[in-house]
């Protein structure tokens, strides 16, 4: 089981506009093969991070999802509303 956890950091003025893109890559991903789960959560202190949690059963399934046209459609588009570069940690369960 592979684990993604992807903290985004949208501009203020931006964040519906993340939201919306998220929303549409959500719904997608989530019918992807291998998608345990695929959310996005917003911190209470700063709205404006919004972090991506991921859980998928194999590692060639989230390079799947990495090379699927939604991916290479959307996020490009989410990441013109970033304030600054994503911190990504992809992890495997070790307990």
């Amino acid at each position: 089981m592979i684990n993604v956890i992807a903290k985004n950091f949208a501009k203020k003025a931006k964040i519906e506009n993340v939201l919306e893109l998220a929303k549409e890559l959500v719904e997608t991903t989530v019918k992807e093969d291998g998608c345990i789960k695929y959310e996005m959560y917003q911190d209470e202190k700063n709205p404006s991070i919004l972090i991506m949690i991921e859980e998928w059963e194999t590692m060639e399934d989230l390079n799947n999802h990495m090379s699927s046209e939604h991916f290479k459609k959307i996020v490009p588009k989410m990441n013109e509303y970033m304030d600054q570069k994503p911190e990504l940690n992809i992890c495997k369960k070790v307990l």
